[in-house]
């Protein structure tokens, strides 16, 4: 009754909708209230948001009065992720029917203010068990895309941990970076889910000096990392080459519009060709690779800060949470991938850029797969692969 949920349409053509929440007086503009995490089930039959005051809202896609939940955590929840995609059904034509015809076995994993991670059941509404060990906000949540019942969290205590949810406990070894008074804070740190070893870090360029590396996505295919950081006065999103540490671009080199603005989130569209960008100013810009100029940004709106955003896996539409405690819904550009860009991509989700260099192919090719051809095309302003791809 404390958070119940208005749904508001708008004149906007990229805003589809919007839910606000609506607290009751003694709760209105206290701290709490914060959007700190959206997310999408893997199906896309699934949306939850972290609402404020330790309430998550489940909602099922597409929007309907038949599938909302809502979870009490108790305390302030700063990340969320849904568990891996269920086991595959005859229903899976029909979301709705999917749902009820499940194997009840969706995950949603909480991450709380407290350290604690509270893991629910989202099809009984249920709280499943508690996950026990950071001394800290838990920040972040995620499932690798592998299915398994792995879970990685990230907390302000500095440490970073590999769950595995089959057997309730933490797995061996817990990864543990300390990044206090140690340069890796101004580093990005590259681990291996295989052998739970450091690789790398990734710096350098022309902005040495990094006082905050606010987020981070991986490329669909896992060949492109870009990080979002400030230095200075100004804001800036890198591209890079996990594989080699090598910087492909730096974005604030050819787009200033965003640079004053405080980066809140970043994150890949589901078919690699688009980067969305949530500022300060809660306005959403989205970027297609290796065009100049953004291909979408909202309307600016300095009343609540944007927080994060989430793509629907099929992609077509962003989510992106706010300070204030609602949630917007955005058109997302449609564009259909080339075929090149079709091949790159699948060819890039097994093969490295060390195995792609190897190969004994023309040197436009090679830095075509390995995306090196990225600040060329800004530079010349190309408007597809296409045109590229002509001589």
């Amino acid at each position: 009754e404390s958070h119940r949920v208005g749904l508001h349409h708008t004149s906007d053509p990229a805003l589809l909708l919007e839910l606000k929440t609506r607290r009751p007086p003694s709760l209105v503009e206290r701290a709490g209230c914060e959007t700190w995490s959206v997310d999408f089930s893997p199906d896309g039959a699934w949306f939850a948001w972290s609402m404020g005051h330790g309430i998550v809202w489940v909602v099922a896609w597409p929007l309907d009065s038949e599938g909302d939940k809502s979870f009490s955590c108790g305390h302030p929840v700063w990340g969320l992720a849904f568990g891996p995609r269920p086991p595959k059904s005859n229903a899976t034509a029909c979301p709705a029917k999917a749902r009820s015809e499940g194997k009840n076995s969706l995950l949603l994993a909480t991450g709380l203010e407290n350290g604690v991670i509270k893991i629910w059941n989202v099809l009984t509404g249920s709280a499943v068990f508690d996950l026990h060990g950071h001394e800290g906000v838990v920040r972040d949540l995620v499932f690798p895309q592998n299915g398994t019942l792995t879970l990685i969290s990230s907390s302000r205590d500095k440490t970073l941990r590999i769950w595995d949810l089959a057997h309730k406990a933490s797995t061996k070894p817990t990864l543990i970076f300390q990044i206090k008074n140690s340069p890796s804070s101004k580093m990005v740190c590259l681990w291996s889910l295989r052998s739970y070893t450091f690789i790398r870090n990734l710096t350098g360029g022309a902005h040495k000096t990094v006082y905050l590396l606010s987020s981070c996505d991986f490329s669909p295919d896992g060949a492109i990392l870009a990080t979002a950081a400030f230095s200075g006065s100004s804001w800036w999103i890198d591209l890079w080459d996990p594989y080699t540490a090598e910087k492909l671009a730096t974005l604030a080199d050819y787009f200033e519009d965003y640079g004053q603005n405080q980066i809140s989130a970043i994150q890949f569209s589901p078919n690699g060709l688009h980067l969305t960008l949530v500022t300060d100013d809660r306005a959403l810009r989205i970027w297609e690779l290796g065009e100049k100029g953004m291909v979408m940004e909202t309307k600016r709106d300095r009343d609540s800060n944007g927080l994060c955003c989430k793509y629907h896996p099929q992609g077509g539409v962003v989510a992106t949470g706010t300070r204030d405690g609602h949630v917007r819904f955005w058109r997302a550009p449609s564009a259909v991938p080339s075929l090149c860009h079709l091949c790159r991509s699948i060819l890039r989700h097994s093969i490295s850029t060390h195995q792609i260099e190897a190969l004994p192919l023309p040197k436009r090719i090679l830095e075509y797969l390995t995306y090196k051809n990225i600040p060329e095309r800004l530079k010349s302003c190309c408007s597809s692969d296409e045109e590229e791809w002509e001589s």
